[in-house]
């Protein structure tokens, strides 16, 4: 007897076939009919779906969820836009190997401050509740966690590094033969437990945030080649997943490194895949090179297996003065992102010295002046090596003191200024206030450099302003996420809570297909469920007669009529003690089953949600505890 069914809805399996009107049932947590006008029992709960689709929960494949998951394990942010499957332990950081405290050090803290721009005070909570010591006490940990979603957890080298070296050992060197081979020894542990994949990280703005490792980058990125290629053929025997990040200033060590994905050099493929193919704003060639490089690697020359991760929306994200996810990219700004949040006399001691300002002016007027350079003509092509635009007219004022600033560039005071301080302060299109603040600014304030370091050094994080680094373009979007190279799922959902909201990314890449009719959004679902869960290995994203009952439903007229830009907002997350900034579609998502069990239906929460179990741990398909869902 089925326990309830889904009526009548648009339906789609996965396989990225068109759909079919249909009936799906569900009993015991299992699918277990579809078709037209399915017979059922007196009692069955019927969920009327005309006109709506119906079709397999979401997967997010690129979270730091594993934080998030210690204080509300129902992951509420997740359910609500659809997503039933998530990937955690990204980018070589997560709490696999418990809090790891030992000598007065402090992992958890250490390497998600400033790596995922999380609150201290929210890690210290999490890394407190981390009392497992090894990567099976783990996953019998998260068994036991009243989830929402499936939860997929990997092997974060970081963190192998630290359980094998200590903190402080693992950014010093290389490891001893004996520390690698103990490494290796964990890594295949966790490998015969079921864990999904390995996870690595090379991008050149990943620091530590405790003293005395402040200046340093986090354990993975200490480890050469050698160690990097014996870790992953433990992965490629098992026909895990390796997830990595380039190493972005290094051409030459990202190519080499990635052609460990090579089945014609290393005897079988190994499933890589990377963050990120982004249509940067100042580096149009980024994108491009990523998808060259992914398909020479998996031709039929070199047979690799490596798939770029593709962002579903507009890189949009929120800074607090100085500080936001890609501060430590510069060394200007990376002196005051090693200060505490709360440290404002210590920025304003950097602001002031006259050797940072020196630097700080070099970086942000590089290529900006008259006549050539390779700084100017790289800058015109689009072609420079940081992500930050360094304009004024980029960077959107969402908070400041002066409150008629809010929604305006910052382009747009600057040219107050310059026009109040040439008028000698008569200026009469300044406010008052704003005649005011403009009267403590450098006089004349020669550039734009000036114009921000007097901001910074007046308000510091009480200016807090936006700006969208990469996927401006709507039509190179499409491109990218519907690219054979590339898979979308690149959402950093559960980090940067203050500075970036991609929850919603899944839901972003179905309104990109909408437009283009059903056939595209049968093949959106299918790269958003069962093309990464296949490339995971994971039991999870079709929608069949025997699968794990995870369904999600959506209104294509409320797709259609959401605009994403539009339904940013923060809020305080009590569960976590932090700000947060979501975006929460109403209306598009209209039930989310997990497990055969709705947890999500009219835009609230099922009874129990939080308190009881509806997600699972989900081990690599191959696993003996996986048969079960096969």
């Amino acid at each position: 007897m089925a326990d309830s069914v889904y009526r009548n809805g648009i339906f789609f399996d996965g396989s990225g076939k068109a759909p079919v009107i249909a009936d799906v049932a569900v009993e015991d947590g299992r699918i277990v009919a579809i078709g037209r006008d399915l017979a059922v029992e007196a009692g069955v709960t019927e969920i009327d779906c005309r006109g709506l689709w119906v079709m397999p929960g979401l997967l997010d494949i690129h979270t730091h969820l594993d934080l998030e998951v210690e204080l509300a394990p129902e992951l509420p942010e997740v359910v609500r836009h659809g997503t039933t499957t998530v990937v955690m332990s990204n980018c070589s950081i997560g709490v696999t190997y418990g809090h790891q405290r030992r000598d007065g050090e402090d992992p958890i803290v250490d390497c998600f401050a400033r790596v995922e721009n999380m609150p201290k005070s929210v890690l210290k909570r999490v890394a407190d509740a981390c009392n497992w010591t090894d990567s099976q006490g783990y996953l019998d940990h998260l068994e036991r966690l009243p989830l929402g979603p499936n939860v997929v957890p990997m092997i974060p080298h970081s963190m192998l590094r630290i359980e094998v070296m200590g903190l402080d050992g693992s950014v010093s060197g290389p490891p001893t033969p004996e520390e690698l081979a103990r490494m290796e020894q964990l890594l295949e542990a966790g490998m015969a437990q079921g864990y999904a994949g390995f996870s690595t990280d090379a991008l050149p703005f990943h620091f530590l945030a405790n003293a005395p490792n402040k200046k340093k980058r986090i354990p993975t990125q200490y480890a050469g080649f050698r160690e990097l290629a014996r870790l992953t053929e433990i992965v490629r025997c098992h026909g895990r997943v390796w997830q990595a990040t380039p190493a972005k200033d290094d051409v030459f060590a990202a190519v080499r490194s990635f052609m460990l994905t090579s089945g014609r050099l290393y005897r079988r493929p190994l499933r890589t895949t990377v963050l990120a193919a982004l249509d940067l704003q100042t580096s149009r060639s980024a994108m491009h090179l990523c998808l060259l490089l992914s398909s020479i690697l998996n031709s039929r020359l070199l047979k690799g297996a490596l798939r770029f991760q593709a962002l579903s929306s507009s890189f949009r994200i929120w800074s607090d003065g100085a500080i936001n996810p890609l501060a430590d990219e510069i060394a200007a700004f990376r002196a005051l992102n090693e200060l505490e949040l709360d440290d404002r006399t210590g920025r304003v001691r950097i602001l002031n010295d006259p050797g940072w300002v020196e630097s700080f002016r070099k970086m942000w007027l590089a290529g900006k002046g008259g006549g050539w350079s390779v700084a100017r003509l790289r800058r015109r092509l689009r072609c420079e090596t940081v992500v930050l635009s360094r304009r004024l007219d980029d960077m959107l004022v969402a908070e400041c003191p002066l409150a008629h600033w809010v929604g305006e560039s910052l382009e747009a005071p600057y040219r107050r200024l310059l026009a109040f301080q040439a008028a000698n302060g008569r200026f009469p299109r300044a406010r008052d206030a704003e005649a005011a603040f403009f009267a403590g600014f450098p006089d004349p304030i020669g550039d734009d450099a000036a114009f921000l370091l007097h901001l910074l050094r007046v308000w510091d994080t009480d200016l807090r302003w936006e700006t969208t680094i990469a996927n401006r373009n709507p039509a190179t979007l499409r491109k990218l996420l519907f690219h054979d190279q590339t898979l979308p799922g690149f959402n950093d959902s559960g980090a940067h809570l203050a500075n970036i909201g991609f929850y919603d990314g899944n839901l972003r890449t179905l309104k990109v297909a909408q437009w283009e009719g059903l056939a595209q959004v049968s093949r959106a679902v299918h790269r958003l469920t069962a093309l990464p869960a296949a490339f995971f290995g994971l039991n999870a994203g079709v929608a069949r007669v025997g699968a794990q009952a995870d369904l999600c439903v959506i209104d294509p007229a409320a797709l259609e009529r959401w605009n994403p830009e539009e339904t940013y907002h923060f809020l305080h997350r009590s569960q976590l003690g932090c700000r947060q900034v979501v975006n929460r579609p109403v209306g598009v998502v209209r039930n989310v089953m997990i497990g055969g069990r709705i947890v999500w239906e009219e835009n609230r929460y099922a009874d129990g949600f939080g308190e009881r179990a509806y997600g699972r741990v989900m081990r690599a398909k191959d696993h003996p505890l996986e048969k079960h869902w096969s």
